[in-house]
């Protein structure tokens, strides 16, 4: 395991218990960036990173009984403060890495990433990883339930020049991944990227 995972794994197991209390206004949020992706019945999408799985309950609902949901993350806290939650039962948990997943190539229609970026090691390894597990024409939803600014404001510090959810640094990463991206929303509400896997 190295350093990066350790202190991925550190930061949010000793959040985990209440990582859910914290953000408690935050499914909304969640519901209207998963009717974004444009999901349908039958679809089979991950939520990477999933932590507690918020986006699991959206996510079922929006694929039907007949889709597939499976949720991986990186922190065994974090999957079962979703079991506890019941979060379960709207999607299989997987204890993984996004830069190693455990699926097949174009397996999936759809990859949903609720504050997966600012964790990821190697971007663009790791984007282009998400790509590889989902089939061209498929979509990606980068989302945060607030925006940069906000976000900023909210852990006492300021946007840099390099942030890399700023459109300018965002639509080059995502397209030397694989990803063409389709739409860019940054307001203090959400922030809200989609995406397009390419042939």
């Amino acid at each position: 395991m190295s350093d990066d995972h350790t202190h991925v794994q550190e930061f949010f197991t000793a959040r985990a218990a209440d990582w859910d209390s914290r953000f408690p206004h935050d499914g909304p949020a969640y519901a209207a960036a998963v009717a974004d992706l444009g999901l349908r019945p039958g679809d089979r999408v991950l939520d990477a990173g999933c932590g507690t799985g918020r986006a699991l309950p959206p996510l079922r609902a929006a694929v039907g009984a007949s889709g597939v949901v499976m949720g991986a993350d990186l922190t065994p806290a974090m999957l079962e403060a979703a079991v506890r939650a019941g979060r379960d039962r709207a999607g299989r948990l997987l204890l993984a890495d996004v830069a190693a997943l455990p699926l097949r190539s174009g397996a999936l229609d759809a990859v949903f990433a609720a504050g997966l970026i600012a964790h990821l090691p190697h971007p663009e390894k790791n984007l282009r990883e998400l790509a590889r597990v989902v089939r061209p024409g498929g979509t990606l939803a980068l989302f945060h339930p607030i925006g940069r600014a906000a976000l900023a404001a909210r852990q006492g510090r300021q946007i840099t020049p390099d942030d890399l959810r700023a459109e300018t640094n965002l639509r080059p990463l995502l397209a030397r991944s694989r990803w063409s991206m389709t739409s860019y929303v940054d307001e203090d509400a959400r922030f809200l990227t989609l995406a397009v896997r390419e042939a």
